[in-house]
């Protein structure tokens, strides 16, 4: 089996919107993902925003091949701060659950660590869901660590 990951073309736009389309599957049923799914998660169409994501500079696309067959992708942004850094932000990684635990997770990581290093970034941030302990476990054996936790109050005759 040969596990990979590289930059994303034109021609994975369809696989990567499918993929993209599986996370939100996966997430807006979990604790927190419904409002994750109204203000983070990307929104239809979801193919024009990828493709406006491989012609930017300041994002970088990855897909996960296993013997050549797209099976994740991850996506990361720079972003500049206020007193002038730039941080790197990952916006998506994701593997299907069949490919996962192969570790092309943390192929895609890697190389978003490197993307964003090689852009003097003064560091990195994700998102994981609150009880997702997975997307924890995954980030933290990456070298992340929580730096700011969000504090949310559901009112319970509103959905997001």
């Amino acid at each position: 089996m040969d596990e990979a990951c590289r930059p994303a073309t034109a021609a994975d736009v369809p696989r990567l919107a499918e993929l993209n389309r599986a996370v939100i599957e996966e997430l807006a049923p979990m604790r927190g993902g419904a409002v994750w799914k109204a203000r983070e998660a990307r929104q239809e169409p979801i193919e024009d925003r990828l493709e406006e994501l491989l012609d930017d500079p300041q994002a970088r696309v990855l897909v996960a091949t296993i013997d050549g067959t797209v099976v994740g992708y991850a996506v990361a942004h720079l972003e500049q701060l206020a007193d002038g850094s730039v941080l790197g932000v990952i916006d998506d990684i994701f593997v299907e659950e069949g490919a996962r635990q192969v570790g092309l997770g943390e192929l895609m990581i890697n190389d978003l660590m490197a993307w964003c290093e090689e852009r003097k970034c003064l560091g990195m941030d994700a998102m994981a869901l609150p009880g997702h302990r997975a997307t924890k476990n995954f980030f933290e054996e990456s070298g992340f660590t929580a730096r700011n936790l969000v504090m949310h109050h559901r009112f319970e005759d509103r959905e997001a």
